[in-house]
């Protein structure tokens, strides 16, 4: 296992009309050990470039990369100590699942006997032991990516780098394989940075989320922290589905989730109360949750209720709905950067 820092890290790229374009910029970062760090944001937003020069497959324009407190910038990607797992898995097609494992250890040239010890160990752990003999046509989505994985873990790295490892899997198995990369992480501990653009990959897996956009770091935190109290208006409405709420109000942004967003006749304490006209307009039943649009002020609002919850609208009546004070979030009209203090 190993601690990752990036400091000021840097990548720009020459643009059509010769002018720099920064994929990234200016990036500090710090993976604790054993820590499962996820980088998520939109795509092009320079999260995969960094990943990249972090594996050594790109060089930075500037900035230093550290790897257990050691600068590895000049060091290839074998001599760090990572490795990858693509979107595409990158398996050998005329290799069977079994020697597509050990490819990496016989190119550090280990004796037949303990590549099978190390193909064997990780083939347990990843449940793939009856799939040694096929060929990666032969197998499922799931299947190739925890080969994928069982051919990354026999090096014994001390990083992980995944770039959108579950991209190509129907909604179904990726529910089922982020539960697998969760656990067998757990299990190893190994420090892993995770690359996606998918919220729900990121807040289910990752012990903190950094929340890239435009090369820049906009905010650092576990899950709940970025969901909760979000630093600027990026990261407010990037997380969450739906996203949150913004309504200028007093020359400044109020923003607030859909789940805290009620009729204000249904509350029982008034005092704390901040209220809106709300006029539904539409409604989204999901099954176990109902989605109400509607309108705040000519903007367009949502309020999320769970389907056990009966609310009674009335599409185009206007009706008076209500946020709990503690549940209001505040944001600079010109930045969009969090302003504190009470409403």
């Amino acid at each position: 296992m190993a601690t990752v820092e990036t400091r000021n890290l840097t990548k720009e790229f020459t643009g059509h009309g010769g002018d720099g374009v920064y994929a990234v910029n200016g990036i500090d970062l710090a993976v604790k050990d054993g820590e499962f760090m996820v980088l998520l944001g939109p795509s092009g937003c320079g999260k995969t470039t960094l990943l990249r020069m972090i594996g050594g497959l790109e060089r930075p324009t500037a900035g230093d990369i550290l790897i257990d407190g050691h600068i590895v910038n000049e060091l290839p990607p074998r001599a760090r100590s990572i490795a990858m797992v693509f979107q595409s898995y990158a398996l050998y097609p005329h290799l069977n699942v079994y020697n597509n494992i050990a490819f990496p250890l016989r190119a550090a040239k280990l004796s037949k006997e303990d590549q099978k010890k190390q193909i064997d160990w990780a083939a347990g752990i990843l449940g793939i032991d009856e799939l040694l003999q096929r060929k990666p046509r032969q197998l499922s989505g799931g299947q190739r990516q925890r080969v994928a994985l069982a051919r990354a873990i026999v090096r014994h790295p001390n990083v992980f780098l995944l770039d959108e490892p579950l991209s190509n899997l129907d909604a179904q198995r990726r529910a089922s394989a982020r539960d697998e990369l969760q656990l067998f992480q757990r299990r190893i501990g190994t420090t892993t940075i995770y690359v996606t653009h998918d919220q729900v990959e990121a807040m289910g897996m990752g012990d903190r989320i950094a929340v890239i956009d435009q090369g820049r770091i906009r905010q650092i935190g576990t899950p709940e922290q970025i969901y909760d109290e979000p630093a600027d208006t990026f990261v407010a409405t990037f997380l969450g589905s739906p996203p949150m709420n913004l309504i200028i109000r007093n020359n400044e942004i109020l923003g607030f989730r859909p789940e805290h967003f009620f009729p204000a006749a249904s509350a029982d304490n008034v005092d704390d109360l901040v209220r809106f006209t709300f006029t539904p307009v539409r409604e989204e039943y999901l099954g176990a949750e109902r989605l109400v649009y509607g309108d705040v002020e000519g903007v367009r609002t949502i309020a999320r209720f769970p389907s056990t919850v009966h609310v009674e609208v009335e599409a185009h009546a206007p009706i008076e709905f209500a946020v709990r004070r503690q549940f209001l979030k505040r944001f600079d009209v010109e930045n969009g950067l969090r302003l504190h203090g009470d409403i």
